[in-house]
């Protein structure tokens, strides 16, 4: 009985999961590092990005502080923009770059027209999306210029993607050496007159 106790207790903590963290408080930047001199601040409980005034003159990214590895992250985004290439993304299993500094490497959830929305990019590291969403069926459920909700799921070396509850990335990478843990960051793209809006910002980390 003591041995099956102990056999029930150990399958327990390894499909234990832990209960999802906020990273945004919806009023400080607490534990995220980036512009927030000028590109990032918070407005109505959000995190925003960029600007409509004048073009956001390079990418930027607003880092949470911790690694994370393997884990399930939900969000809601909305994107808005003028003129230029409107383009966001959320990063994960990223780095910040030493030259030039404001930038990142890693995977990217892409947000943004023509093709953009719900594909997985690899932003500064081989420079090409990964895994393409299929616009058909995403166009059906995403609302441009309004709000969207993005989940990202990440477990070893697999991926997938859900924009607005639709599957639109289930990717397994091939590649040795890419990293399996990271950080977690937001992106405002440059060269355009753009703004993204983040809220609701909730991780949970697996095993």
């Amino acid at each position: 009985m003591k041995h099956l106790i102990l056999l029930l207790a150990a399958a327990f903590l390894t499909n234990a999961h832990a209960a999802p963290v906020s990273l945004f408080d919806g009023k400080t930047l607490d534990g995220w590092n980036g512009d927030t001199a000028k590109t990032w601040r918070i407005e109505d409980g959000c995190i925003v990005g960029g600007s409509l005034a004048e073009r956001v003159p390079r990418n930027e990214f607003l880092a949470a502080k911790k690694t994370y590895k393997n884990f399930d992250l939900t969000l809601k985004f909305k994107l808005t923009g003028t003129e230029g290439f409107v383009n966001s993304g959320v990063q994960f299993r990223s780095i910040r770059m030493e030259k030039p500094a404001h930038e990142m490497f890693g995977y990217q959830a892409d947000i943004g027209d023509p093709s953009y929305w719900g594909c997985l990019y690899d932003e500064s590291r081989r420079k090409k999306i990964l895994a393409q969403s299929d616009m058909e069926a995403v166009n059906k459920v995403l609302h441009r210029n309004d709000w969207n909700d993005y989940r990202i799921r990440a477990e070893g070396k697999h991926i997938q993607i859900w924009l607005n509850g639709v599957k639109t990335v289930d990717y397994t990478e091939a590649e040795k050496d890419i990293a399996e843990d990271g950080l977690i960051a937001l992106q405002i793209h440059g060269g355009a007159k753009a703004v993204v809006f983040f809220k609701d910002i909730a991780i949970e980390e697996l095993p």
